[in-house]
């Protein structure tokens, strides 16, 4: 305090800035801390809560049609080895009940089996998984982006989607002497992207995915020999 020329009393506040720094600092320390360390509150309760929720490749789809290849597979087609969980409803089980109802009369197009979404917060990445009933073996030139396989009746592999056509003869198919022909499709749903990475590599991974839901579906089917599919997925082009 001081007085001036005139004898008005003035005041002066000093602030100093080091506590202020010191507490900016503790702040920051405890923040650090808190993200190290569990139970802290906050929008850290979401993140956690997600990664319980995360499930690995062959728990996907009712459990049974996801192979410990076929998981790996996915680690190549979405980057991620955790995947958010899927319905209850869209197992492999489910899809053949609905293909058996559905026989003979081919369906003109594809019926989800499930869709696959990594747990990362990427929501608009998804592997969607199809089936649909054909009235007989593939015909025609596949498109020039599809490598041909030697699985099934036909299998296609490209860099953002796969497909396996096989045959089912099964006692679960009673509504006809003739045989099903069954597809699985396996295919980057969402917006059209190129593909990012191995182009070969990606090629594989499809095909990989796409003949583990196959096998599984064949074998939920009963269908006679698998449908003629391999036990492992066989990757050689034709």
């Amino acid at each position: 305090m001081s007085v001036d020329g005139r004898g008005h009393v003035r005041m002066r506040i000093v602030i100093s800035r080091r506590p202020v720094r010191v507490g900016l600092l503790a702040t920051a320390v405890a923040g650090l801390l808190c993200l190290g360390a569990t139970g802290c509150s906050g929008d850290g309760d979401g993140d956690e809560e997600a990664a319980d929720k995360a499930v690995a490749g062959t728990q996907l789809c009712g459990g049974d049609a996801v192979s410990a290849q076929a998981s790996k597979a996915l680690k190549v087609i979405t980057g991620s080895s955790r995947f958010g969980t899927t319905a209850e409803k869209s197992t492999v089980a489910r899809a053949a009940t609905d293909l058996v109802e559905a026989f003979p009369a081919a369906t003109g197009g594809r019926d989800d089996v499930c869709r696959i979404y990594t747990a990362d917060g990427t929501s608009d990445f998804a592997v969607r998984v199809t089936w649909g009933l054909y009235g007989g073996p593939p015909t025609g030139t596949p498109a020039p982006d599809f490598t041909v396989l030697k699985m099934g009746e036909r299998t296609l592999a490209a860099a953002n989607r796969a497909s396996v056509r096989f045959a089912c003869r099964s006692d679960r198919l009673t509504n006809s002497t003739n045989a099903a022909h069954v597809a699985i499709g396996v295919e980057r749903w969402g917006m059209p992207t190129e593909p990012e990475g191995d182009v070969e590599a990606l090629k594989d991974a499809y095909a990989t995915v796409a003949h583990s839901f196959s096998l599984a579906m064949a074998k939920e089917l009963r269908c006679e020999k698998n449908g003629g599919l391999p036990a492992k997925p066989v990757l050689d082009p034709v």
